[in-house]
C-alpha cells in the first residue's frame, strides 16, 4: 500500500455522517484523490461537531453512523480505489456531561479504587484525594463559614448529586444518612444536609475561576471539559485503542492522523506502541514545529499533518518589499511597546502561566518538591523557564539545547531568578525525571494558548502570516531558501503531510492568499486604515488592522460571520474583551463598526476598492499555492471545499458545510475539457487541484525527486518553479509587482530537453532550450507540466 499520494479531510458530523460522506466518494475518485481521511469517529459528547471530545473510545459514534456506516464507507471507498485515513484522539477525553463518560462517571463515584482511575491524569494528592470541579458560579458562592453551595442538590435514591444540569455519581453509602432529610419539592435533599453529602465524594466542587490554580487532572490546554487520559500506561493504550485497532485489523482503516501527541507523557513510546499492534500502518502526527525545527528522526511516523509546509508556502507569496511599511502601519497603531514578537510572546506565556496554566505550573513544582528541589522562587522560576521555551516542546535528551536555551534566556531577564533556575535546571533536563516529563508535557500547553489563541490575535502586521506552525515575525522567505527547504523535506520526510487549510486554521488559504498581497499594496492598506478609523471606528488599533484584514480578505461574506471573527478574535487577544470576562461595550463597539461596512456607504466603498485592487492578486496567489502544495515532496492534503474559492476564518467558521453538488457539477464540465476563466465560481483552482491531484495519483514515477527549474530575464523572481522528477510546476509570485514592471517581458524559464505537455491546458511545450514564461502563462497564473506517458 505505501503512503498516499494525496488526501482529502471530511469533516464528519452528526449532519453529515459516514453515509452522506459515502456519496460524495464517487466525485472523490473523479478529483484524483486517493486516500480519504476522516475527522475522529469515536463517540463523542452529545451535539460535538467536531469529534474531539471522545467520551467512549469502545465504540463508532452512533450520530457519525456507527459501526455500521463506516463498514459501508469503508467497503464502498475501498471498492472504488480509495484508502481510509482516520484521526484519532489519544491525549485527552471529553467530560464536560460526566454522565456521558462511563469511566469518567466511575471515576467520580469510585475515586481511587475505580477501575478506570488509571485512565486519567489525576493529582489526588493536591487536592485531599478528590478530584477538583470548578464549576460554582458566582451567585452559588457560600455567604459565610460552613455555609451551603447554592443549588446542591442531592438525590439519594438516584444516586447523584446535581448543580443545576451538571449531574454527578453519588460514592457508595455516602446519602444514606440523609434518606429521612426534609425534601424540596423535586424530592432533593438541600442546604447543610446537601453539603454534608457533597463533602464525602470523592470529588470537590469549587468557584470556576479558581479553577485555573487548583485543578488536579490535565486537561486539553485549559478545557475543563476534556480531561487529559494517561495512554502511556499499556493497560490504559489497550482500553482506549481497542477498537481503533480492530478497525486497522478488519481492514477498514488504513492509516491513522495523530492528534496532539505533545501532550503525551512519552511521544516516543506511544508511537512504537502504535506502529507495533497496527502494524505499521501509515501514521502522520499532529505535531507543530517551529522554523527550523526538524521532526525527531525516530519517531515511528511518516511524518507531520504538514503546517510546517504552510508556513513555508505563505512566506513564499509575500513582498519582502513591504515589510517596512507594514512595521510602520502596525506600530503607529500599538497601544503598548509589545511591538517585537519575542517581547510580546514572553509576555503572553507569562500571562498563561500566572493564569489558565497555573495549576500546570504547580504540578510540576509538586514534582520537584517530591523529588527533594525545592527553593523560595520555584514557582516563578519554572514559569520563567516555560516563557522562553523556543519550540512547543522539547524531547529529552535530544532535546535539552531547546530547555538550556529557556533557561538562559530566562536568567538574562529575571537575574533575580538565577539561583532559583540554577536549582531546579538539573532536574528538569533529566530525561526521566517527573518533573522533566511534566514541563514536557506542559511546555505544548503554553505555547498553544499563549501564541496561537492569544500573541497571534495581538500582532497584526500582516495576518495571514499569523498561522499554526508559523513565526510572525519571519515575514518572508527567498526562493533559494524555499527551495532548499523543500529538497530537505523530500530528503527526510517524503511521505509526511503538506496543507494550506485545516479545521484548525485561523483563516482559510484563498483569505491567507489575498491578504498577502496587501504586501504589495501598503499605501492603498495604510490610507484605507485611515478612512475607515473614521467611519467606522475601533478604538483598539492593533485589532482594527486585524479585524479589517480578515473582512477584506474573506469578502463577501455575511455580517454575522465578520461579527463573529471580530468577537472571537477580541477575546482571544484579552486585553479589551475576553472569554471570562466579556467586555460588553467594546464588543458592541465591534459589531457596529462590521455593521458600518453593510449599511454605510463610504465604508462600504472603502473596502470594496481594496477588494478590488486586491482580488486579481489574492487568486493568482490562491492558485499558485494550492499547485504548489499539491506538487511539493510530502503527501498533500485538500481540506473539504477547498478545490474552490473558500472565504473562511477561524472555527467554527471553517467547519461549515460543504456543498458538494456544485462541486461535481463543475468538475464534471472540467473532466470533458472545459478551461474556466479565473472568475468568481472558482472553478479554475479546481480545475488546477483536478490537474495535480489525477498526475500525481497516476503518475506516480514522476514525483520521485526535487530541483528547482531556473528561470532568468527581468521578471525572474516572480517565477517558482521546480521539477518533482518529470512533473515541473510553475507559479507565479507577488502579481502586482509583475503586472507593475510590466509584465514577463523577456523573462525565460530552462525546462529540461524533451517533450512537454501542461496537465492545466493541454499545451504542448518542447525543452531543451528557453521557453518565454509569458506564453507558458499566458491563460492561468499556474502551469504544471508532464511528460507524455
Amino acid at each position: 500500500m505505501g503512503h498516499p499520494a494525496s488526501t482529502y479531510r471530511l469533516q464528519i458530523t452528526p449532519t453529515f455522517d459516514l453515509d452522506a460522506a459515502r456519496e460524495v466518494l464517487p466525485y472523490l475518485r473523479a478529483l484524483g484523490v486517493d486516500w480519504v481521511y476522516l475527522s475522529p469517529l469515536l463517540q463523542s459528547g452529545e451535539g460535538s461537531d467536531h469529534g474531539y471530545d471522545v467520551v467512549d473510545p469502545t465504540r463508532v459514534d452512533a450520530a457519525r453512523g456507527g459501526p455500521e456506516a463506516l463498514e459501508r464507507f469503508s467497503s464502498d471507498a475501498h471498492e472504488l480505489g480509495l484508502h481510509v485515513l482516520v484521526d484519532i484522539v489519544p491525549n485527552h477525553q471529553g467530560v464536560q456531561v460526566p454522565r456521558e463518560n462511563a469511566w469518567w462517571w466511575d471515576v467520580l463515584r469510585l475515586g481511587q479504587d475505580s477501575p478506570f482511575e488509571p485512565v486519567f491524569d489525576i493529582d489526588w494528592e493536591a487536592a485531599d484525594d478528590r478530584i477538583v470541579l470548578p464549576v460554582v458560579g458566582d451567585d452559588d458562592m457560600p455567604t459565610g463559614p460552613g455555609a451551603p453551595i447554592g443549588h446542591v442538590r442531592v438525590f439519594p435514591e438516584e444516586g447523584e448529586l446535581r448543580y443545576y444540569d451538571l449531574a454527578l455519581p453519588l460514592a457508595p453509602g455516602s446519602a444514606d444518612d440523609v434518606i429521612d432529610a426534609e425534601r424540596d419539592e423535586d424530592g432533593a435533599v438541600t442546604g447543610h444536609d446537601a453539603m454534608r453529602v457533597h463533602d464525602r465524594q470523592h470529588y470537590r466542587l469549587i468557584h470556576w475561576r479558581q479553577g485555573d490554580f487548583r485543578i488536579n487532572y490535565r486537561r486539553f490546554f485549559t478545557v475543563t471539559g476534556l480531561a487529559g487520559v494517561r495512554v502511556e500506561d499499556e493497560h490504559v493504550f489497550d482500553l482506549t485503542h481497542a477498537e481503533i485497532l480492530r478497525w486497522v485489523r478488519e481492514g477498514l482503516v488504513d492509516g491513522l492522523r495523530i492528534d496532539h501527541p505533545d501532550g503525551l507523557r512519552d511521544p516516543r513510546g506511544y508511537l512504537d506502541r502504535l506502529a507495533e499492534k497496527s502494524g505499521g500502518v501509515y501514521t502522520v502526527v499532529e505535531k507543530i514545529l517551529e522554523p527550523e525545527e526538524l521532526l525527531p528522526s525516530d519517531w515511528a511516523t511518516a511524518g507531520t499533518t504538514g503546517y510546517d509546509a504552510l508556513a513555508e508556502i505563505d512566506r513564499l507569496f509575500t513582498d519582502p518589499d513591504g515589510r517596512p511599511h507594514l512595521d510602520e502601519i502596525a506600530a503607529k497603531r500599538s497601544n503598548d511597546d509589545l511591538d517585537d514578537w519575542r517581547s510580546l510572546i514572553h509576555y503572553t506565556k507569562r500571562q498563561v502561566t500566572d493564569g489558565p496554566l497555573h495549576s500546570e505550573v504547580f504540578r510540576i513544582t509538586r514534582e520537584l518538591v517530591a523529588a527533594g528541589v525545592d527553593h523560595p522562587n520555584i514557582v516563578d522560576a519554572v514559569s520563567e523557564v516555560l516563557s522562553y521555551f523556543p519550540v512547543y516542546r522539547s524531547y529529552l535528551p535530544e532535546g535539552e539545547s531547546h530547555l538550556e536555551l529557556a533557561a538562559r534566556q530566562a536568567r538574562t531577564n529575571r537575574p533575580d531568578l538565577a539561583e532559583a533556575i540554577d536549582h531546579v535546571f538539573p532536574a528538569l533536563a533529566t530525561p526521566g525525571h517527573p518533573a522533566a516529563e511534566r514541563l514536557q508535557m506542559t511546555s505544548g500547553m503554553v505555547m498553544a494558548k499563549a501564541v496561537e489563541d492569544r500573541a497571534f490575535y495581538r500582532y497584526t502586521r500582516l495576518t495571514s502570516l499569523n498561522e499554526v506552525g508559523g513565526d510572525p515575525s519571519r515575514f518572508s522567505l527567498r526562493l533559494s531558501r524555499f527551495h532548499e527547504l523543500q529538497q530537505r523535506r523530500q530528503a527526510e520526510r517524503p511521505a509526511g503531510m503538506t496543507t494550506l487549510s485545516t479545521h484548525d486554521t485561523k483563516r482559510g488559504e484563498d483569505v491567507r492568499a489575498r491578504i498577502h498581497a496587501l504586501s504589495e499594496e501598503t499605501e492603498l492598506w495604510a490610507e484605507s486604515l485611515r478612512e475607515l478609523d473614521e467611519v467606522a471606528p475601533i478604538s483598539h488599533g492593533p485589532l482594527a488592522n486585524l479585524v479589517w484584514q480578515a473582512v477584506v480578505g474573506a469578502w463577501p461574506a455575511s455580517r454575522e460571520r465578520l461579527a463573529e471573527f471580530a468577537v472571537k478574535a477580541a477575546r482571544e487577544a484579552g486585553d479589551r474583551t475576553s472569554w471570562t470576562m466579556p467586555n460588553a461595550g467594546f464588543e458592541k463597539e465591534l459589531r457596529r463598526a462590521v455593521d458600518a461596512v453593510f449599511d454605510e456607504p463610504v465604508a462600504a466603498s472603502v473596502v470594496s476598492n481594496v477588494v478590488d485592487a486586491l482580488r486579481d492578486a489574492g487568486r493568482s496567489n490562491a492558485l499558485a499555492a494550492k499547485l504548489v502544495q499539491l506538487t511539493l515532496p510530502g503527501v498533500p492534503d485538500v481540506y473539504q471545499g477547498t478545490e474552490l474559492w473558500t472565504s473562511s476564518l477561524v472555527d467554527p467558521d471553517n467547519r461549515r458545510p460543504v456543498d458538494f453538488s456544485s462541486r461535481i457539477a463543475a468538475l464534471e464540465a472540467i473532466l470533458q475539457g472545459a478551461r474556466p476563466p479565473v472568475d468568481d465560481t472558482g472553478a479554475a483552482k479546481l480545475l488546477v487541484t483536478a490537474a495535480a491531484l489525477l498526475l500525481r495519483r497516476g503518475r506516480p514515477e514522476l514525483f520521485t525527486s526535487y530541483e528547482p527549474v531556473q528561470a532568468s530575464g527581468s521578471a525572474r523572481s516572480n517565477v517558482i518553479a521546480f521539477d518533482r522528477g518529470g512533473a515541473i510546476t510553475v507559479a507565479t509570485r507577488l502579481p502586482i509587482g509583475l503586472e507593475r514592471g510590466g509584465g514577463w517581458g523577456d523573462t525565460m524559464l530552462h525546462l529540461p530537453s524533451g517533450e512537454w505537455i501542461d496537465q492545466i491546458t493541454a499545451r504542448q511545450y518542447r525543452g531543451g532550450w528557453p521557453v518565454a514564461v509569458g506564453a507558458l502563462l499566458a491563460e492561468y497564473p499556474v502551469a504544471l507540466l508532464a511528460r507524455p506517458s
